[in-house]
């Protein structure tokens, strides 16, 4: 006896989740209708309401947190580059 877990793809979920939302069809007859536990259906609502707050809110926190690296990175680029740029012009103001 094999104790594998039936996996389902984003796009499944997402009609699932999208089906529950618009409240046409219970969570029993969505169950029957695709074949999942009304359970589960409840937990890719949750996750759907939860997801979609997060589009409306701009910006990802991961994505932010790329941009102030990235803003750190250049800053520390833009450092060294004036360094080098000081050194080379007293370099050529000594010839």
């Amino acid at each position: 006896m094999s104790n594998s877990r039936r996996k389902f793809t984003a796009e499944f979920k997402t009609r699932v989740a999208l089906d529950a939302l618009s409240g046409e069809q219970t969570l029993s007859e969505l169950a029957s209708k695709y074949g999942v536990h009304p359970n589960q259906i409840s937990q890719w609502k949750q996750q759907a309401k939860e997801q979609i707050a997060d589009g409306f809110a701009g910006k990802s926190q991961k994505a932010q947190q790329n941009d102030e690296a990235r803003i750190k990175e250049l800053h520390a680029k833009i450092g060294q580059l004036t360094v080098e740029k000081d050194f080379l012009q007293q370099a050529f103001a000594k010839i």
